[in-house]
């Protein structure tokens, strides 16, 4: 060996030695990437009133408002994530930022509901570009599986508090700030994001072949799109042409989708990744876990504040705990998984949740802060082991160069999840809370259909009547909460039950992987990937 080629080796992997020591501080920006799109999507819940009062929206663009950002992100997510892998995963994050910023600013100082309506979509492009890049850069700068754990379960962690804190910051922004500074907290993050980011992360593709598909992630996005759509609309009690059309449409077109990827020589999202079992089945266990989880807390939140009378604020403190153990869940995850295995730690996340779901039957119409407590911990905690589990197994499953579309079939499942678990557990809720207001004594028909369509307009019901019919129709309105919250939660269990008996089919053993690092290696003309051992 020349002493050139000696000291070229020796360069690459000093190279790969300082990319390994920097792949903490990749994971820090990877993180605040994925806080400001888990904040960005619930930090607007809370501005909607003074939204409506400053740009008086109809009802139709109210809804479009509130839900462009996660139709347009879900739609997206597989389109992005398998361009990335083409074209570079690090260049699409760094394009998502400078989107979000741009989009961030015009949806702060939006002087009309349809530029806010604009600027919410280009959001949901730009987190669509950032959060399947942020998991398959994290694949690449974490080749080892036991270190890839720890920081898929930082990962998560991050996720939980985003959601969490997004209500939080929205509400402390609005008591002191006008309401596009929900939007505006984004852009100096995005302003150091940019610069670091280009700075520190490492730069990563697939194996290149073929033609990117340009039809096929079209198709992706527009069934995608339709699906989320009808889905939505769905649990919104919708059950009319417009929600019908777009899932039939949807599910057409990701049909043809799944066609065409099985035809072509180098798919957008090679299909065969479904026929191992563990990623297969991780999939599935996302979309279950989060089922569950959304469902269980939009009505939780209405049995807090409509059934037991708490604010906003004191909600979102009794929901806390659910966060912290979420929290405490991802951080720990990485020796559970070493300790137990994916089988073990994905139906033990099941068979927990379902446990604290049972709990929280015993809920009724009067407070019981530590029941609350207990079922909350026990729930936050048994979901987390589960998400962080399912996704780790999915992860590692994925070859390198299908890392992008891997991470955006599992952010594409987990949005799925969330949209099927609001219209699957509310409508459950809907039709075990309607039969007991059909006959309250002294309330006309007309008043007990209006009560039958929410909780909250059965309130508003019984305060019009008033006197006794008012005071008998507000009880059994509470009553009929309480007992579809419960048949709720036991749907609930056995969906959990469920997914605890679909995650037999994960590895027992949690397999190790070679440590490698990919590093750019100059050659004569250009710049090429090559795999460095260390």
């Amino acid at each position: 060996m020349s002493w050139t080629t000696t000291a070229a080796v020796l360069g690459l992997r000093r190279r790969a030695a300082g990319a390994g020591a920097n792949r903490w501080v990749v994971l820090v920006v990877l993180c605040v990437s994925l806080l400001l799109v888990a904040v960005d999507a619930t930090v607007l819940h809370v501005a909607v009133p003074a939204v409506t009062e400053d740009l008086r929206p109809g009802a139709i663009e109210l809804l479009w408002i509130v839900d462009t950002y996660p139709l347009v992100c879900a739609s997206l997510l597989i389109l992005f994530g398998t361009l990335g892998d083409k074209v570079g995963r690090r260049r699409i994050l760094l394009l998502g930022y400078a989107l979000f910023g741009v989009a961030s600013a015009l949806a702060a100082f939006a002087g009309s509901a349809q530029t806010l309506i604009v600027a919410r979509a280009l959001l949901g492009v730009g987190g669509a570009m950032i959060m399947p890049a942020t998991l398959s850069i994290l694949r690449q700068v974490f080749p080892d599986r036991r270190e890839r754990a720890l920081a898929i379960g930082i990962w998560s962690a991050v996720a939980a508090v985003g959601a969490a804190v997004g209500p939080l910051l929205g509400g402390f922004l609005l008591e002191h700030f006008w309401w596009g500074s929900v939007f505006l907290v984004n852009i100096p993050l995005m302003l150091v994001s940019l610069p670091v980011g280009r700075l520190l992360l490492p730069e990563s593709r697939g194996a290149g072949d073929g033609p990117w598909d340009v039809v096929g992630a079209l198709t992706a996005a527009a069934g995608l799109f339709a699906v989320v759509l009808g889905v939505k609309r769905l649990g919104g009690g919708e059950l009319g042409p417009f929600t019908m059309v777009p899932l039939l449409v949807g599910a057409v077109l990701i049909v043809l989708f799944v066609r065409r990827q099985r035809r072509r020589v180098h798919p957008l999202v090679d299909l065969r990744m479904f026929g191992r079992p563990a990623f297969s089945t991780s999939v599935g266990c996302i979309v279950l876990a989060m089922l569950a989880l959304v469902g269980l807390e939009l009505i939780a939140a209405q049995y807090l504040q409509l059934v037991l009378g708490l604010s906003p604020l004191e909600t979102g403190l009794r929901l806390l705990p659910l966060t912290i153990a979420a929290m405490a869940a991802g951080l720990a995850g990485a020796r559970l998984l070493r300790r137990f295995g994916p089988r073990r730690m994905v139906c033990g996340g099941f068979v927990l949740t379902a446990v604290a779901v049972l709990t929280l039957t015993a809920m009724g119409g009067s407070d019981n802060a530590g029941l609350l407590l207990f079922g909350f911990v026990l729930l936050g905690f048994g979901l987390e082991t589960t998400l962080f589990a399912a996704y780790e197994s999915m992860l590692s499953e994925a070859p390198p160069e299908q890392a992008g579309g891997a991470a955006a079939i599992g952010e594409t499942s987990y949005q799925l999840g969330a949209g099927i678990g609001i219209a699957l557990l509310g409508s459950v809720m809907n039709a075990a809370y309607v039969p007991g207001l059909a006959s309250v004594p002294g309330v006309p028909a007309s008043a007990s259909a209006a009560a039958g369509h929410s909780l909250g307009e059965a309130y508003e019901v019984a305060g019009r009547l008033g006197g006794p019919a008012g005071g008998a129709l507000r009880r059994a309105a509470r009553d009929s909460f309480v007992h579809g919250l419960h048949v709720t939660l036991l749907v609930s269990a056995g969906l959990l039950l469920l997914g605890a008996v679909m995650a037999v089919r994960l590895p027992r053993a949690m397999q190790g992987e070679a440590a490698s690092v990919e590093v750019p290696v100059p050659g004569p003309r250009e710049v090429t990937e090559s795999r460095v051992s260390v």
